[in-house]
């Protein structure tokens, strides 16, 4: 039995378990449930699960299934909703500032840009999208909104583009880049549970089960380079004490010591997989 949380990755792994075997997709994004749907239409054994991934506990609960065999966390925004351009995820198309994964929650990034307070914003930008410029650019945005809402993406670019000296747009992409996603990272909440996540997976494989989790960006991978330590059985005491006290238990094994990447073909053919990292672990 496999599950797999986002829809990107779910015919193969139906075409692996299609002679026996159920595969379990979760995804938040009802829109990339409808298509899984449609491009596993020949399959009978795919349940499909409108939530979140951080309610893998629950969500088996009430499946009544104890354990599955491997599990595959595909983190992040996908390629279908940044393409979708009235999503609000891509600073490349003009729309309402949304960025929700699930169009079902409340918090959108109108709200965060219109209502949070100025270190707030500066903190979210530091720390999720790790740009320099936070401070510059979360004043701007108090200063903006005091005219008018910040409504579009539109909107937010220009302000952005006119935080950033010149000289620095060029070298590291697309100036909006980084606050974009730190904007969706705060709105979707992608980065707090990712270590319950994880541990929450990894209770819920079989023994010799497998965890396999993509991520896209730096912070999402050292999440999952950290809990996966941890649930190694990594030493968490203080480095001064001269022997081991804190017992932390192993739950398995990390089998990628470096993360797999994506091979010179596949990142010419999609440009988008060239941040991709993959790690596994497998449960004890």
């Amino acid at each position: 039995m496999g599950l797999f949380g986002g829809a990107g990755h779910s015919l193969e792994i139906a075409k692996r378990l299609s002679c026996n075997g159920r595969l379990i997709g979760i995804d938040r994004d009802d829109a990339a449930l409808k298509a899984a749907k449609e491009k596993l239409k020949e399959y009978g054994n795919v349940t499909y699960i409108h939530d979140n991934h951080d309610n893998i506990k629950n969500i088996l609960k009430q499946l009544e299934i104890k354990c599955v065999d491997g599990i595959l966390l595909d983190l992040g925004v996908s390629s279908y909703q940044l393409d979708e351009g009235a999503r609000g995820f891509s600073y490349m198309q003009e729309a309402e500032l949304d960025m929700r994964m699930d169009k079902t929650q409340k918090l959108t990034a109108k709200d965060v840009v219109n209502n949070y307070d100025e270190a707030t914003i500066a903190n979210i930008l530091y720390e999720y999208g790790e740009e320099k410029f936070a401070r510059i650019i979360a004043k701007n945005i108090i200063n903006a909104r005091k005219t008018k809402l910040i409504e579009t993406t539109k909107d937010l670019v220009e302000i952005i583009g006119k935080s950033i000296p010149r000289k620095y747009q060029s070298k590291e992409g697309h100036p909006a880049k980084r606050s974009f996603q730190a904007i969706r990272i705060e709105v979707n909440d992608e980065i707090k549970p990712l270590q319950n996540t994880i541990n929450d997976c990894i209770e819920c494989l079989a023994p010799e089960g497998r965890l396999c989790t993509i991520t896209f960006h730096s912070l999402e991978d050292r999440a999952v380079k950290n809990a996966y330590a941890d649930a190694s059985g990594k030493c968490t005491c203080p480095p001064d004490l001269p022997y081991c006290v804190c017992g932390n238990p192993s739950k398995g094994r990390i089998i990628t010591r470096k993360p797999i990447i994506p091979s010179e073909k596949e990142q010419k053919e999609n440009s988008r997989s060239k941040s991709a990292k993959l790690r596994i672990f497998e449960k004890r």
